[in-house]
């Protein structure tokens, strides 16, 4: 079992960092003149880092004063910072939140670094950081993350991740929750002392500052990001449920005002808050890393920057709006990455020499298609016991048709006509939603015979599947992370993990294996021979008493091109 006072002790006994990773804005008071004292009160953090520099973060904030802060930064290559490599002055002021960022440049590669800002007499925290590898790389170790929820939970699983062995810590969006306090995931918030501010729906500059704020200071975040670099991605919760590039399902212009105007709210502070290398555009954060000779990561956009709007299911399945819907979702200029974006990660895979390439984004790529029939049977407004019935009947009779058929059985003509039917994903704010743009994009991979793993986050689940073109052709696997905090299906489902698990891997073709119920990140290690995708699960979020589950041999799952 672990508590804070043991991966505090844990952390003091493998290095002196810990004290000021832990301390915080403790630490940062000491030994200035008081009228002047400087607050550290969200720790640091870097992030984007490469083969010869690294983004540095952190946020001050004089104590009784609204006046920007000077700060000198420090890069060492001790902890005792008697070997400074990097240093300069910059400053957190008004403008920014109070936030800083410095590109910390004349690193040298695959080399580790401590990190720290200044104000006077007051010392930030201490960070430690990684520069990327050059050249010939055997392996590499990425920690996946996504979906950190504040009111839903501990940040358990940012703490394991802080004390692990990887390398750098991915993270795949939804890193912050736009809702009210009595929304979504906060039914426990209260009494965990975890309750959302500000109280109200975040929609503002101001709302999503604090938001990010809160979320910084939790003492698991602190010490996950003082530990690892982070290269990050935003998905929609960072703006608002189920955004697209011209709004949004939670938002509504007629009470909640312009959705431009919130969508740069949104960026704006999402840049101060994040170690993320910001462009002289800040709406385009997809970008590369390369790691070696072994992985060019290609982090994307699938969220903002070119989604066409979400098809409805029920829309597919409803005789008055399936003519339109359908049109819609098979339109081959139907867009979810934008051109621009498509033409970027075209010309990165094709320019690369990276034994895999490695596509860092949001949702769930691989086909996670359902029969017609079990969509229409599983309708999720009526949950009386004879629509429960029906759903059960439409699954059975399917993988019982599967089933037969796979063992070379004599089907019925009503059992082949299941087989036959059409099929749809169940979740069309995925890849699904968007088929032309998937078919392009895993052509080009194909096309240009790229060893290609895709890597996912959003549902709040654990997944491994394969990659297929419309012909069948296998390009590649997908690996997707569960979530730090947000509930997953078992929130929403009444039928045991276990039946969840088997529904799923028994109907959807392409998938090879899943969760359904448990909280974790997945841990990548990565060689040139194979990719080995390890999810890792903890036992709770209710609690900062918590275990790691031990991987069973199927959650350690191999990828050999």
């Amino acid at each position: 079992m672990k508590n804070n006072q043991a991966r505090r002790d844990f952390l003091i006994r493998v290095s002196s960092i810990s004290a000021a990773l832990t301390a915080g804005g403790i630490l940062s008071a000491c030994g200035g003149n008081e009228t002047l004292m400087v607050n550290f009160d969200y720790g640091v953090a870097s992030g984007d880092p490469l083969s010869d520099k690294v983004i540095l973060w952190t946020h001050a904030k004089y104590q009784d004063l609204s006046d920007a802060v000077v700060l000198t930064w420090q890069v060492a290559s001790d902890i005792e910072f008697s070997k400074i490599v990097s240093s300069g002055s910059a400053q957190a002021s008004p403008d920014s939140g109070y936030t800083c960022k410095v590109d910390a440049t004349g690193l040298s590669p695959n080399q580790t670094y401590f990190y720290r800002f200044k104000a006077g007499q007051h010392t930030s925290p201490i960070g430690k950081t990684k520069t990327l590898p050059i050249g010939s790389v055997s392996e590499v170790k990425l920690a996946v993350l996504s979906c950190s929820n504040y009111p839903a939970g501990f940040f358990n699983v940012y703490s394991e991740v802080g004390r692990s062995d990887v390398d750098v810590a991915v993270h795949l969006g939804d890193y912050i929750y736009e809702y009210a306090a009595t929304g979504y995931a906060s039914d426990t918030a209260a009494s965990l002392g975890r309750t959302s501010v500000p109280a109200n729906e975040i929609l503002t500059l101001s709302d999503y500052r604090m938001r990010h704020a809160q979320y910084k200071s939790d003492a698991d975040s602190k010490q996950f990001h003082a530990n690892k670099p982070i290269i990050a991605v935003w998905d929609d919760h960072e703006f608002t449920n189920d955004t697209y590039k011209d709004g949004a399902e939670n938002h509504t212009p007629a009470t909640e005002g312009s959705f431009s105007v919130r969508k740069a709210a949104a960026i704006q502070a999402y840049h101060e808050w994040m170690p993320i290398r910001s462009g002289s555009d800040k709406a385009k954060i997809y970008r590369s890393f390369n790691f070696g000779n072994l992985i060019s990561l290609h982090m994307l956009d699938t969220r903002s920057i070119g989604r066409d709007l979400q098809i409805e299911i029920t829309d597919l399945i409803n005789p008055a709006k399936q003519a339109a819907a359908v049109a819609a979702l098979s339109s081959p200029t139907r867009q979810l990455l934008g051109t621009e974006q498509l033409q970027w990660v075209q010309t990165q895979m094709a320019t690369s020499q990276a034994t895999w390439q490695v596509l860092g984004q949001q949702v769930l790529m691989a086909r996670m298609e359902f029969p017609v029939s079990i969509l229409q049977a599983l309708n999720s407004s009526d949950t009386s016991p004879q629509a429960l019935a029906a759903g059960e009947k439409a699954i059975s009779d399917y993988l019982t048709a599967k089933t037969k058929k796979g063992l070379g059985m004599q089907l019925s003509d009503s059992e082949t006509a299941l087989l036959n039917q059409a099929k749809l994903g169940y979740n069309l704010d995925a890849w699904d939603g968007y088929p032309a743009a998937r078919e392009i994009l895993l052509s080009t991979a194909a096309q240009l015979k790229k060893r290609l793993v895709v890597l996912a986050g959003d549902t709040h689940n654990a997944w491994h599947s394969n990659l297929t073109l419309m012909s069948g052709q296998k390009v590649g696997e997908e690996f997707a992370t569960s979530s730090v905090s947000s509930p997953g299906l078992e929130a929403y489902l009444a039928l045991p993990p276990a039946q969840v698990k088997a529904i799923f891997e028994g109907v959807v073709n392409d998938l090879k294996w899943m969760d359904s119920s448990r909280r974790g990140y997945l841990k990548l290690s990565i060689t040139p021979a194979q990719v080995q995708g390890e999810w890792l699960f903890i036992d709770t979020i209710s609690s900062r008493t918590y275990k790691v589950v031990t991987p069973t041999a199927n959650e350690k799952r191999i990828y050999s091109a």
